[in-house]
């Protein structure tokens, strides 16, 4: 959009991300575009011990906002007759020795029950520990540079019990993404982030958005990433982890981009340009337990705000948002930084600041979960 707006033009917008770094956030860049044009500011710092605002044009890991991207591919290879998507993924990746009741939809929708090789969170509060993810202090610290193939983590994950028999529940697992890249590098003889090149990133021109597998940096500007653990003789250390490798994540959250990409990801994504109808609807049908579609949650805003399409992702003390209305036009996108640690002490305020704004840019209400404390871990 040609009209660009100011925070004088839209003070309540700027003192929402604002309020989000008095909440404890690092920095926040935030970028809403709707009827009134598009509005872009930021707020807090872009380093510790800096006073520089985060770049408005900045870099950002996105967590999970990489399965809605992943999601799209596979839906894309479904339109091109590659892939079925009510087919068993063991048809296409023999070597698991996956249940043959596990479909391609399963995966996307996180209705396998294969187990979260991050970490599984059960109901009664247990937590059963895969590799040291964030979760895991300074043995996920001391790990950040170490390459993990995707299969290694998806063998992991099998050899834990599934969590329930395929498609009699929902439950969210890194490993379901993992296995979507495989699926996607097996039919199509290409690596992922090719294909993602191929069918989103190239014909939308996002020029800001990479598919890593390795590689450790993040390109500039960005904003920093932190992360907080006890060393072995019980001190708090606060170290950057902007640099680490993403492989431990692997699809459940790897990507990296920008806030302008994200808006024009999403808007176009939902506004049928990568898509045919039926299959954006499929995508767009929420589970009953959770509202999560294909690789996006599906939720109401509140107060006549409507329905949003959304997914939002963190990462190590970087974090992204993307809503969009169900029609593409209006989205609100957002690059996050903070101060990782092992408790999770963000995602509290993740949960109340991501309400806060969708209430403010949506219409109203109280704004669901939109699994924003569901990061990639």
């Amino acid at each position: 959009m040609s009209n660009t707006l100011t925070d004088q033009d839209r003070p309540e917008l700027q003192k929402a991300i604002e309020e989000m770094v008095e909440s404890g956030f690092t920095g926040v860049t935030m970028r809403v575009h709707d009827e009134r044009g598009e509005w872009v500011g930021s707020a807090g710092v872009r380093k510790l011990g800096e006073t520089a605002k985060p770049p408005t044009n900045g870099h950002v890991r996105i967590g999970s906002n990489t399965k809605t991207f992943t999601a799209t591919v596979v839906l894309q290879l479904v339109d091109e007759g590659t892939l079925g998507l009510d087919a068993p993924v063991a048809d296409y990746l023999p070597a698991f020795g996956l249940d043959t009741k596990i479909t391609v939809r399963m995966l996307l929708q996180h209705t396998s029950g294969v187990f979260n090789f991050t970490g599984e969170y059960y109901d009664d509060g247990t937590f059963a520990p895969g590799i040291p993810a964030t979760t895991a202090g300074q043995e996920w610290v001391d790990n950040r540079f170490k390459t993990y193939r995707p299969e290694e983590l998806v063998r992991l994950a099998l050899s834990k019990p599934a969590r329930f028999e395929p498609g009699t529940d929902w439950s969210y697992s890194n490993t379901n993404y993992v296995l979507a890249r495989l699926l996607i590098e097996k039919v199509t003889g290409r690596s992922l982030a090719e294909e993602m090149q191929r069918l989103i990133l190239d014909p939308l021109g996002l020029s800001g958005t990479v598919a890593p597998y390795t590689q450790q940096d993040v390109p500039e500007p960005h904003a920093h990433a932190y992360y907080r653990y006890e060393d072995e003789d019980g001190r708090q250390k606060t170290v950057d982890v902007t640099r680490q490798n993403p492989s431990w994540i692997s699809t459940g959250g790897d990507m990296i981009s920008t806030t302008q990409d994200l808006h024009t990801f999403i808007s176009a994504l939902t506004g049928g340009k990568l898509l045919p109808a039926p299959l954006l609807a499929e995508m767009c049908t929420p589970h009953p337990k959770v509202g999560y579609g294909l690789g996006v949650f599906v939720q109401d805003a509140g107060d006549n705000g409507g329905t949003v399409i959304t997914h939002n992702g963190g990462m190590a003390g970087h974090a992204a948002l993307m809503y969009s209305t169900p029609d593409g036009s209006k989205t609100l996108t957002a690059a996050l930084n903070y101060v990782d640690d092992a408790a999770l002490s963000m995602a509290e305020a993740f949960q109340k600041a991501t309400q806060k704004l969708v209430k403010e840019v949506f219409g109203g209400g109280h704004a669901g979960s939109a699994g924003a404390a569901e990061p990639a871990r």
